[in-house]
């Protein structure tokens, strides 16, 4: 299989960290989604990443879309996330909050690089939304994993989501305000998995 873009975008590294906990092997094309977006675009007509390509040549697209497929092919007693019911539900609410908080710090970068003056109101009104998944996702947190005695989709996701915050907005998230989120990302960055899977933030230019 083969993995495309870099591991500083939330959602290639939730994938690429999952394949590791899942022992899957793959070769890891650091493609970017701006430099790289005509030869993505061979493969991903939206010209985003994550993609993934099968061995068979089948391209998958959307973080989700390949961690649900990720899923099935390792089958439900290995699946990092729960296979029914209200306990999925939950695991999926949490990747939900996890990856709006992601694209909202995103949006907060591109705000900043591709306009010339960043609108006030749009940029108060995403500092707004992270803080309020923060202090939602901070009264959630539990004191291991939200999948329980192991790593899931969820701690992923929200562990993935905070690096990002932390590298491209230092001063958005206050490890006071948000203790237990900020216990869970530390618990999350000491494991292998997260640790091989890691690239630092470069800001992108005009």
């Amino acid at each position: 299989m083969i993995l495309i873009g870099q591991y500083d975008s939330i959602f290639v590294r939730r994938v690429g960290i999952a394949m590791h906990l899942y022992g899957m092997t793959y070769e890891h094309r650091p493609w970017s989604a701006f430099g790289d977006g005509d030869r993505l675009a061979v493969l991903n007509p939206v010209r985003r990443v994550p993609t993934l390509v099968l061995d068979d040549g089948e391209v998958l697209v959307e973080s989700g879309a390949i961690l649900d497929y990720l899923d099935e092919t390792v089958g439900r007693d290995r699946a990092l996330i729960a296979d029914s019911g209200e306990r999925r539900r939950r695991h999926l609410l949490i990747c939900a909050l996890g990856s709006g908080l992601a694209d909202k710090a995103v949006a907060l970068i591109y705000e900043r690089v591709m306009h010339e003056a960043a609108s006030a109101a749009w940029t108060e009104r995403c500092r707004t939304q992270i803080g309020d998944v923060l202090d939602v996702l901070n009264a959630d947190c539990p004191p291991e994993y939200w999948f329980g005695a192991r790593v899931g989709h969820p701690d992923i996701m929200v562990a993935c989501a905070l690096r990002f915050l932390r590298d491209a907005h230092p001063g958005l998230f206050d490890a006071a305000l948000w203790p237990a989120l900020a216990a869970h990302a530390a618990r999350c960055e000491a494991l292998p998995a997260f640790q091989a899977v890691s690239q630092p933030f470069v800001p992108p230019k005009r």
